[in-house]
């Protein structure tokens, strides 16, 4: 059986950036035409961004990308530039 990579699906692109010397770094997601999301938040100190509107009893029915940061408040400020993308 043929491995298939994220990448491989049509639409979906996958950009990274890192900092080498703050050791920080971050991976997007991104979907132009929309996907359907789901999220599962977890852990003792989550930092998240719009997670709330993913769920079933809001407007949103797609999402255009997902940014997986660390880095605490300056990850979550990575999201900024994607969106200016």
């Amino acid at each position: 059986m043929k491995e298939i990579n994220i990448t491989d699906i049509k639409g979906i692109k996958i950009g990274n950036a890192q900092n080498f010397e703050a050791r920080t770094g971050c991976t997007v997601v991104i979907c132009k035409e929309g996907a359907t999301c789901g999220v599962d938040v977890r852990g003792g100190a989550p930092g998240t961004r719009e997670t709330d509107l993913l769920s079933p009893v809001n407007l949103v029915d797609k999402v255009h990308a997902v940014v997986l940061s660390g880095g605490s408040a300056f990850g979550l400020d990575a999201s900024c530039g994607v969106m200016d993308f």
